[in-house]
């Protein structure tokens, strides 16, 4: 009887799996198979980068918006004084006078507050970076020294908003 279940068995080393074997190989997919899986998870990548697209759209537009109106709520009290200086304009030049003067530094708060400060570079050396010359005038400042600023700068340190226009001492 033990010549029987050996005979029924494959021999060792003749290729054909036995029952054990089958069971733990995988069966290889066909190459359709295969192919219409890979298709399937290209198609759900696709959709997921339209949606993460359009989501980062929406996310930047919000924030836009937000930043936008933290401005404009920045510049609502300087409108506000500028309508009451206007108002009052009939009834004293001289407060009205006043009243600009108080708006205008207000303004410059505002932006300085936004983080673009105002350039205050009389004095300075020229910096081709910071300020756009209009002028050179002969003056007793050394060389290359902003000696007027004809409209002002804004900026940060990482970011010039606007350059200065400046008239700079020519070099004796």
């Amino acid at each position: 009887m033990a010549e029987e279940a050996t005979s029924t068995a494959a021999p060792a080393g003749s290729g054909a799996p036995d029952a054990r074997e089958a069971d733990d190989a995988t069966v290889p997919e066909s190459p359709s198979r295969l192919a219409v899986e890979l298709e399937d998870r290209l198609q759900r990548a696709l959709a997921d980068l339209e949606n993460l697209r359009k989501r980062y759209e929406r996310e930047a537009r919000r924030e836009r918006d937000s930043e936008r109106a933290r401005v404009v709520i920045e510049w609502l009290p300087v409108i506000d004084n500028l309508e009451l200086a206007l108002r009052h304009a009939g009834s004293s030049p001289g407060g009205l006078v006043d009243g600009v003067a108080a708006v205008h530094d207000q303004a410059v708060a505002v932006l300085d507050h936004l983080g673009f400060r105002r350039f205050e570079d009389v004095g300075r050396p020229f910096d081709p970076t910071r300020h756009e010359a209009v002028s050179t005038i002969d003056a007793d400042a050394p060389p290359d020294t902003v000696v007027a600023a004809v409209r002002p700068g804004y900026g940060s340190e990482r970011e010039i908003l606007r350059p200065a226009k400046v008239v700079v001492a020519k070099p004796r």
